[in-house]
């Protein structure tokens, strides 16, 4: 069993690092979400003992004594240590190098785009423009950037879609954060950089993670600009809205199991969805293609 401590969906990059790699291991998990700046995330903290970050995670297995991890590069090695046959690397030894290399460079480096381009999952501004005096530091990390993924690609990527084949690894879950900022800033300025966003931005544990972010209804005005929005990039959302006083298809909610509430009705594609509560009901009307369990209502 694993527990993952996250904050903001939306800003939080390093949270979502933490939520795919625990996806590419299929393994149960529990996630624990709490805002960042707020007397929760101390008490969280605490749990998790030194951390002070996001993601946290604790494996515990058996009899074993939790084990607890603060940083998303040890979550990843962590995580290929006890679920070694799930992809985390690729399986290729020198890939598996070149993923590993990739990886700590992200982990460690492109600190003036991550800084004057802060994650933000529903975003697509244009007409940003970075200070002056950081242009040319932005351009070169943008450069790198591209480096990076066309040597992965052209390399090891099999004709893709990710940067090492057919798989999404650890190198695809520290740079799917860097393809959202290319994304929300307008700075897709290639073939290959648009299409790897667009992989990001369907691959369905991203999807999901994005919904669950809009669902939480959180805006954290540090990490918004005053620049003009432009159309959502990604897999066009079916039609859905929230409604009231409607009869839905179901009695029961597709990801609890438990009854269907009457304040959370959602009519998606001209059908009408019961969940259990509004957050279950929101994440579905954000991208009800998202979800396996809520497929077999809509069909």
């Amino acid at each position: 069993m694993l527990v993952l401590a996250i904050a903001e969906r939306t800003y939080s990059s390093w949270s979502l690092r933490g939520h795919l790699l625990v996806e590419i291991t299929g393994a149960p998990c529990i996630v624990r979400k709490v805002d960042l700046r707020t007397p929760g995330f101390e008490a969280l903290a605490a749990e998790f003992a030194p951390a002070r970050s996001v993601p946290m995670l604790a494996v515990e297995a058996g009899d074993e004594a939790p084990v607890r991890l603060w940083d998303s590069l040890a979550i990843a090695e962590t995580l290929h240590e006890r679920f070694p046959d799930t992809g985390i690397w690729p399986a290729d030894p020198a890939a598996r190098a070149a993923a590993r290399s990739i990886t700590a460079e992200m982990h460690a480096g492109f600190s003036t785009f991550r800084r004057l381009c802060p994650m933000n999952l529903e975003k697509a501004y244009e007409g940003f423009s970075p200070p002056a005096a950081e242009a040319e530091a932005l351009e070169a990390d943008l450069a790198r950037i591209e480096t990076l993924w066309r040597w992965a690609r052209e390399r090891w990527g099999d004709g893709g879609p990710w940067l090492f084949g057919a798989r999404f690894t650890a190198a695809d879950a520290f740079h799917a954060p860097l393809a959202s900022r290319l994304v929300t800033y307008g700075l897709l300025r290639s073939d290959l950089t648009r299409a790897y966003a667009e992989a990001v931005h369907a691959h369905p544990p991203f999807r999901r993670w994005r919904a669950m972010g809009v669902a939480e209804r959180r805006v954290v005005d540090r990490y918004e600009m005053d620049l003009p929005q432009g159309p959502r990039f990604g897999p066009p959302p079916r039609p859905a809205r929230a409604v009231t006083g409607r009869t839905a298809v179901n009695e029961a909610c597709p990801y609890s199991g438990r009854p269907v509430a009457p304040d959370s009705l959602a009519e998606i594609d001209g059908r009408v969805v019961g969940f259990c509560n509004p957050f279950c009901r929101d994440k579905s009307v954000a991208d009800a293609d998202a979800w396996p369990r809520l497929a077999p209502l809509l069909a």
